[in-house]
């Protein structure tokens, strides 16, 4: 379930909010909101780099707080909205992650 959960945050919920709130351009912004998937690259510098039950809420550098304080001030300016917007996005779902791990991995 926390499979389905999370590729659906990630993949689906995105293109709903480039639909509904972003016509007639939608396709663009959701391409916008997937590339900021590539917020996933901080993972690279873990060791291991894969762990299956760590968060990565507050352990990589890109999915910290200090980061996420900055994705919220993102919101501000219009030109970085939409990067913020799915940088949030990125972090809800990962953060919905932990909760997972929480209740599988004790």
């Amino acid at each position: 379930m926390q499979f389905i959960i999370h590729y659906f945050l990630h993949l689906i919920f995105p293109a709903v909010i480039a639909y509904f709130f972003y016509q007639p351009r939608w396709q663009k912004v959701y391409v916008m909101l997937l590339l900021t998937m590539l917020v996933d690259l901080d993972h690279l510098l873990a060791d291991p780099i894969y762990m299956a039950c760590r968060c990565s809420i507050g352990f990589h550098p890109l999915h910290g707080y200090l980061a996420t304080g900055a994705y919220i001030g993102m919101l501000i300016p219009r030109a970085t909205r939409i990067v913020a917007i799915g940088l949030l996005m990125h972090m809800a779902t990962d953060g919905i992650d932990c909760l997972f791990s929480r209740m599988n991995c004790g």
